[in-house]
């Protein structure tokens, strides 16, 4: 009848071509990059914005954030960003995880050497 001990997954899960895809043709999205700081200044997706998944602050950093905008979530393999889609979309906010993260993604770079 009911399982309890499944979980709802409350966001969606996108490979590159989807994630992309879905990314230039939503109007209301922020690109929010969930790794450290330091892999952010590395190389990151253009136009993502860092909010660091394992920093203390993460949870307050992420209330504050617009529930009318549509949130897409990348880290390097996609473990952290789930984690963090799910913390976000517990606060209410819409969000798609790329699935596979940055090693996975077929799409523009910006690196820093």
């Amino acid at each position: 009848m009911f399982n309890f001990t499944e979980k709802t997954r409350t966001y969606t899960d996108l490979h590159s071509d989807a994630f992309e895809k879905e990314l230039k043709k939503n109007g209301n999205a922020v690109l929010l990059d969930v790794r450290t700081a330091e892999e952010f200044r590395s190389e990151k997706i253009p136009g993502a914005i860092n909010i660091d998944v394992a920093r203390q602050d993460f949870y307050t950093r992420v209330s504050q954030l617009d529930k009318s905008k549509d949130y897409f979530v990348y880290c390097r393999s996609g473990n952290r960003s789930g984690y963090a889609c799910s913390i976000l979309a517990s606060k209410g906010l819409h969000c798609y995880n790329l699935a596979g993260g940055i090693i996975g993604w077929d799409g523009e770079i910006e690196e820093r050497g």
